[in-house]
């Protein structure tokens, strides 16, 4: 009985032991250059990435921030002399929430976009749905970054 005993308290510590998976965080903090971006509206899919701009997002850990700036100084009819946008966000697993409370459209602000975001080596993507009924904008978005040293 007494060999028992130590046996019994034995076996319940190993069957109380949970076997949990740690989850590891996707590591988005850090500053990311756009390297192509794709949208989708009702049955057409196009790029959006547009090599004459550099498009920045910084991610701390409770904000975001994003600036795009056109690589021409003002001299291309089509540039895109700049736009930038910030506010929090939350990461739950793959899923990443902009809550846009900052932008030079202000018809943009107050928004909240969700994606699914995927880190591999030093590449994020993130694809998700960007909509604004007040603009008609109802589009899948996907981006993705490459981490700047």
């Amino acid at each position: 009985m007494k060999k028992i005993i130590p046996f019994l308290i034995a076996i319940l510590l190993f069957a109380s032991c949970e076997n949990k998976k740690e989850i590891t965080p996707i590591p988005l903090t850090g500053t990311w250059r756009l390297i192509s971006a794709e949208t989708t509206e009702k049955d057409s899919t196009f790029s959006t990435f547009n090599p004459k701009t550099k498009m920045i997002k910084i991610i701390n850990n409770s904000h975001f921030a994003f600036f795009n700036h056109d690589m021409e100084n003002g001299k291309d009819s089509t540039n895109v002399v700049f736009f930038g946008g910030g506010g929090k966000y939350t990461l739950k697993d793959s899923i990443y929430t902009e809550n846009l409370e900052y932008f030079n459209n202000r018809q943009w602000e107050n928004g909240k976009f969700e994606f699914v975001v995927k880190v591999k080596n030093d590449t994020l993507t993130q694809k998700g749905i960007e909509k604004v009924e007040k603009l008609g904008i109802n589009r899948i978005i996907t981006e993705k970054y490459v981490r700047e040293k």
